[in-house]
């Protein structure tokens, strides 16, 4: 397993001004709740998962199965 960045710098680039704009929140998600607090429950869940391979809900981390 492998976390990453998008490869993406324009898409990394607005996602970390989101993030800093939101104080580390998921710029995507509305609430400022502990789960919304990058790097997300959601895609903690997702990492967790060995079947799962793609991007967080932002776009910003990738999970690749293979080192």
């Amino acid at each position: 397993m492998k976390i990453t960045l998008n490869p993406d710098a324009e898409v990394v680039k607005m996602i970390k001004e989101g993030l800093a704009a939101k104080d580390g929140y998921c710029p995507c998600r509305l609430a400022r709740t502990p789960e919304n607090k990058c790097m997300c429950q959601e895609f903690r869940d997702q990492i967790a998962d060995p079947d799962f391979e793609g991007f967080c809900h932002c776009m910003l981390y990738y999970k690749s199965k293979e080192d």
